[in-house]
């Protein structure tokens, strides 16, 4: 097998959270439209896991965790002139916006903060912690993702 990576993933929980993603088990990871999150996306294998992050709620914070299991994938929303990720400039054959399917694997009983993670980690560590951080997508060191598997095990 190959060495997986892990990740970080936001989503708001009014738009898609780790319940719906439960509930159907599988989703696309589509709009997407920063090209630095766009192009972490890019690198993602399959069999990569990712922390469901829920941002811009009361508390933001980790509450799942989630499986890529396809990549390189074209983003349909990105030619759907009703959709509020149409992008214009994207052309059927050199689109600009990619998604990945990724697979619910859980959702930890308790939600580890961006309040806890930041006296936890340094912005060095763990990206979603550095002030004005606003990426959806970031890689997680894979030894701070097991440390953060053991604490959210144990909670």
């Amino acid at each position: 097998m190959t060495d997986i990576n892990y990740w970080l993933m936001k989503s708001e929980p009014d738009a898609y959270s780790i319940t719906d993603l439960r509930n159907e088990k599988e989703t696309l990871w589509d709009g997407i439209r920063n090209y630095q999150a766009r192009n972490f996306m890019r690198t993602m294998k399959i069999g990569d896991q990712a922390f469901f992050y829920h941002s811009n709620t009361k508390p933001p914070g980790i509450v799942g965790l989630m499986e890529i299991i396809e990549t390189g994938l074209v983003d349909p929303f990105q030619f759907d002139i009703k959709s509020k990720y149409y992008d214009k400039k994207s052309k059927e054959d050199n689109p600009r916006w990619d998604c990945v399917k990724t697979k619910f694997i859980c959702e930890f009983r308790n939600i580890i903060t961006l309040k806890e993670l930041s006296e936890i980690y340094t912005p060095e560590e763990l990206t979603v912690v550095r002030k004005g951080n606003r990426l959806s997508i970031m890689p997680i060191n894979k030894s701070i993702a097991n440390d953060l598997l053991i604490k959210l095990k144990s909670i």
